[in-house]
């Protein structure tokens, strides 16, 4: 089928906010007091990029933080602008490299178009040890890869993808464009074997995917499938009766942002309209749901005209701290094993934080709030990514990246998103205050 392009503001988006703005209305005040949250502002941000035609389609998405072990002020962010491709940033937030996304191999397929990033660290590639930058291609449902390299200021990133590297999720072309493929991507590296994985889940399904990376002897990277788990669809409701999130018809709960914690191998996956799950990296064992979003249980009529779920009434059987789409995860470190894990929680434009090493408890949260006229805060916030390690003088105390999905002041009639940069000391004040 043609690939024709969809705007930054997908009809599963605006069927949640839809369904968010109707139930805000009818909760509590104590679950919607979003504004009781401290805020913290950032430092700097990327340059706006524009999901049109002349914007090249690029709509930021997901950040990862590379730090430069030989000088860390010279470290980098490397993040997904989908159709855009990849762009590098200093810690400036200046562009270093934009990476294209690949060309659609005909007239009727679809482009490549870059979801999450992670990175993967001293993987041996040929003679050398290498830190990779690893990114979901939704567009041809494969990984891409890309060496790290800090001592190149103007490209950093070189493509070490194999040519031949399989699509994870898809038979053939045909099911590509389709775009039931690659999207929320998370790597880890075993400490107990040295080898590097990357959990994928896949778009419109519950299916997470475990990768493992296998370096060539021509110096590119692929991958093989290990194993395949999927996340429960229909959900059995606490007095009886089941609930399958609204949503487009054939749509089923998709994942998008994952963490793991390599020391433990565990991972935390975002089931968007559902909540948080708790499992191993390698997909064994039983997967927990440690919270859920505000909407779980609501039931919703899809109305073909609108385009929307029409939300029935609340039975209370969601938490109390995320609203969806439940979105970017990352692991802030602290000492001995433990610190938080924080989530986007898109619906209401805050970020919810997590005790993880320490039972997985809600340990609060905070909002990204505008620093300036000029630079404002986040909302609709999708990826982030957190390092509590000094950065140089820039950020001594650590550095979280943050997508903004409506970036202020944009451009009359262009959806114009962007990275913010947060210093990390603000939003340790704001959550150990409240331990």
């Amino acid at each position: 089928m043609p690939q024709t392009h969809r705007p930054r503001t997908t009809v599963g988006r605006l069927t949640l906010f839809t369904a968010l703005a109707v139930l805000a209305t009818a909760m509590p005040q104590s679950a919607v007091a979003v504004g009781e949250l401290p805020g913290v502002r950032p430092t700097a941000e990327t340059p706006a990029v524009y999901d049109d035609e002349a914007g090249g389609n690029a709509d930021a998405d997901d950040p990862a933080i590379w730090r430069n072990p030989a000088d860390p002020a010279r470290s980098l962010v490397v993040a997904t602008l989908k159709e855009g491709g990849l762009r590098v940033y200093d810690l400036d937030a200046r562009e270093v490299q934009a990476v294209a996304a690949p060309e659609a191999p005909g007239p009727d397929d679809a482009p490549g178009r870059f979801n999450n990033v992670d990175l993967v660290h001293g993987m041996k590639v040929g003679p050398r040890r290498s830190d990779l930058a690893v990114t979901s291609d939704r567009g041809s449902d494969r990984l891409r890869i890309y060496r790290v390299d800090g001592g190149n200021a103007d490209a950093p990133l070189t493509d070490v993808t194999d040519p031949s590297a399989p699509a994870i999720f898809s038979s053939s072309q045909e099911e590509i464009n389709e775009q039931r493929t690659a999207y929320g991507l998370a790597t880890w590296t075993d400490p107990s074997n040295g080898r590097a994985y990357a959990v994928v889940s896949q778009r419109e399904r519950t299916a997470l995917r475990l990768l493992e990376l296998t370096a060539k002897a021509d110096g590119t990277v692929s991958y093989r499938t290990v194993r395949t788990l999927k996340l429960p669809s229909e959900f059995k409701l606490p007095k009886g009766g089941t609930w399958t999130p609204c949503g487009e018809p054939g749509e089923l709960p998709q994942v998008e942002g994952m963490v793991v914690d390599p020391e433990s191998g565990t991972l935390y996956a975002g089931q968007e309209n559902v909540g948080i799950w708790r499992l191993g990296a390698d997909l064994k064992g039983k997967p927990k749901l440690i919270d859920k979003v505000r909407e779980y249980g609501v039931p919703g009529t899809y109305d073909e005209e609108t385009e929307e779920c029409v939300p029935g009434k609340d039975p209370g059987y969601g938490g109390t701290h995320l609203s969806a789409d439940v979105e970017g995860l990352t692991l802030l470190h602290r000492k001995g094993g433990e610190g938080y894990l924080l989530a986007s929680s898109q619906g209401d434009n805050s970020f919810a934080a997590y005790a993880w090493g320490r039972g997985d408890g809600y340990e609060g949260g905070f909002r990204v709030t505008a620093a300036s006229e000029t630079l404002d805060g986040t909302e609709e916030s999708d990826g982030a990514a957190v390092l509590n390690k000094p950065l140089g003088a820039k950020y001594p105390n650590g550095l979280l990246v943050v997508q903004d999905g409506d970036d202020k002041p944009g451009e009359p009639d262009r959806d114009a998103t962007n990275f913010k940069f947060v210093d990390l000391k603000p939003v340790l004040e704001a959550l150990d205050d409240r331990r």
